[in-house]
């Protein structure tokens, strides 16, 4: 049988972004099956082209967030590439951007501009704090706005300096915004025949991550400062050390809580007013911390994690990267694919696609990350009619 093409097979992409919130994005709708054509600075192209560690002399960095895009260069300020610049916007349905706001403009292809001569065309910008406001042209990266946007301030551990969630998450939540915000933009052009402006901020996506702290400034109480691994309104919900290290349990409701009471022979404790709802067992975290621990320090943590899973009790390891990678679980969900090197060049693992749908291919192996310029040739054809990209 023949699959199924990919909700996105028939839309073009202008990928005008550059680094992670937008080449996310970008990624996100090229596994969704759409063209990306990413339009770099000639001569250096993306940043991250030149981010470590390297494989083969190509960025792994690079690779792993742009492999399934087309590249050309272009200069803007060029005439020449203006003018396939142009073409290319006439052939695409959404132009993506993540500069400063006014740099497009100045260049004569802000939304403004673009919206009166492509009146189909969505237009996808995403930079540190949106389009509007008294500090949109301010500039900002992951740390700025995981720091500014409340995150750093619960990260970490109480009494010590605030600490930066290691993932970029500051970029990444944004470019998923993004794609969110692109595919609603593809619903509404279907009604419509319109496109419009998805503008995204990363400073507005951290706000909109905070549930809980925002919860409790809301309901009037102290906004909450860093409390490690544990979760501030559920418990037990954290770390617990066993006899070779640690490992978490998430007993995030009192059903589970009286399960994990009796797995550990104190069916008491479910009756106790110090733990029998989770209000009261927030309230004293700390004391019943230390004596689930009493009991878990006795055992390997694999002896308690393979116990609690048969109770039905929320557990797991607390694995490196390189562990994750090999988890069968995340093997079995296809979550490392292989990225193609380029002319026969060796392979390169990255994450694969969590969106899984029942008629979306989901191959193990992509097609490589473009070179800089690499699709020149193939894409002007296109533009002249003379074959496909």
């Amino acid at each position: 049988m023949t699959r199924p093409a990919a909700p996105l097979s028939d839309i073009i992409v202008l990928d005008r972004t550059h680094v992670l919130a937008g080449p996310y994005c970008s990624l996100t709708l090229a596994q969704l099956g759409a063209t990306i054509i990413k339009v770099e600075r000639p001569g250096t192209g993306d940043d991250t082209r030149a981010f470590p560690p390297f494989v083969d002399g190509e960025s792994a960095y690079f690779r792993g967030l742009n492999h399934s895009k087309r590249s050309i260069a272009l200069d803007l300020k060029s005439a020449p590439d203006r003018a396939i610049f142009d073409r290319l916007l006439a052939r695409a349905d959404v132009l993506l951007e993540n500069d400063r706001p006014g740099v497009m403009d100045r260049l004569g292809y802000g939304w403004n501009t673009l919206r009166a001569t492509h009146p189909r065309l969505i237009y996808g910008a995403v930079s540190g704090f949106g389009q509007t406001g008294p500090e949109a042209l301010k500039p900002a990266y992951d740390m700025v706005v995981q720091a500014r946007g409340g995150v750093m301030s619960m990260t970490g551990e109480k009494g010590r300096e605030p600490v930066r969630v290691g993932a970029s998450v500051g970029d990444i939540v944004a470019g998923m915004v993004l794609a969110q915000g692109i595919l609603a933009a593809l619903y509404d052009r279907e009604r419509t025949g319109l496109g419009q402006r998805v503008d995204v901020a990363m400073l507005d996506c951290q706000l909109a991550i905070l549930e809980h702290a925002v919860a409790m400034v809301a309901a009037g109480l102290a906004p909450p400062g860093p409390s490690g691994a544990r979760h501030p309104s559920i418990t037990p919900f954290e770390t617990f050390h066993a006899e070779d290290g640690l490992f978490v349990i998430a007993a995030g409701n009192d059903a589970l809580f009286t399960k994990l009471a009796h797995t550990l022979n104190h069916p008491e404790w479910a009756e106790d007013p110090r733990f029998a709802t989770n209000p009261a067992r927030c309230e004293h975290a700390r004391l019943l911390k230390r004596m689930i621990e009493l009991e878990t320090l006795h055992h390997p943590a694999a002896r308690w994690i393979a116990t609690f899973e048969a109770a039905g009790i929320p557990t797991g390891p607390i694995q490196n990267v390189a562990e994750a990678m090999a988890d069968p679980q995340i093997l079995a969900r296809n979550m490392v694919i292989e990225v193609e090197g380029r002319n026969g060049g060796p392979s390169q693992k990255a994450a694969g696609n969590p969106l899984k749908m029942s008629r979306l291919p989901d191959p193990s192996t992509r097609p490589p990350a473009p070179a800089l310029d690499g699709d020149r040739s193939a894409i002007l054809a296109w533009l002249d009619g003379a074959g496909d990209i």
